[in-house]
């Protein structure tokens, strides 16, 4: 790669924040100590920013949800982050939720992230995942399964926009009697409320 070419190729990407790994992919570097060197010395001219340790963005205007999921690996957006931007929950959190292999909460650039540990046979089945703008997201149904697990008695807001078929076709990656009780109480009651 010419000497000229480097930030042009992450610029390029549709990428908003990488790894040094994909910062060395992208760069075509076949040793790891020139791409440290030319990243560090990007870093000092501020051509790129320094997130965390290993964790790059093109600029300031990063996707802080792209950033949650390259943090820890695997993990996906979840719970009240994707429940409140669906509205199914009226209370709006500053933080950003995230299905991870550990529970911790980090913060970057004044952003919490919050990790919550789902089980690995959970945390890597695809069903209810989309990607999207560089990260994986649960879909609505996963993200209330996914809160419904980790809870026993947490309180929903506006259950209208479930799709209860794709609920229960989810619920099965979980292999969770109380979670199995638990929905279908939900969904007994929301038809209830809705007579």
């Amino acid at each position: 790669m010419d000497k000229g070419s480097y930030i042009p190729a992450l610029l390029r990407s549709q990428k908003t924040v990488f790894s040094f790994k994909d910062i060395a992919l992208l760069w075509n570097s076949p040793t790891t100590n020139a791409a440290r060197v030319r990243v560090n010395y990007y870093v000092k001219k501020g051509e790129l920013v320094h997130l965390r340790k290993g964790l790059y963005a093109k600029d300031e205007n990063y996707n802080r949800l792209e950033l949650a999921t390259k943090i820890c690996i695997p993990s996906y957006v979840s719970f009240e982050t994707v429940l409140a931007k669906a509205g199914i929950i009226f209370q709006v959190y500053g933080q950003i939720f995230v299905a991870s292999y550990l529970t911790r909460e980090v913060g970057v650039g004044g952003q919490t992230y919050s990790f919550r540990k789902i089980k690995n046979i959970v945390l890597t089945h695809p069903m209810g995942m989309e990607n999207r703008e560089n990260c994986s997201i649960a879909n609505m149904e996963r993200a209330l399964l996914d809160t419904m697990y980790l809870n026993t008695d947490y309180h929903f807001d506006n259950l209208g926009p479930i799709n209860w078929d794709k609920a229960f076709e989810i619920l099965a990656i979980y292999k969770n009697k109380r979670m199995e009780k638990s929905l279908k109480k939900l969904h007994e009651n929301f038809n209830a409320e809705e007579r």
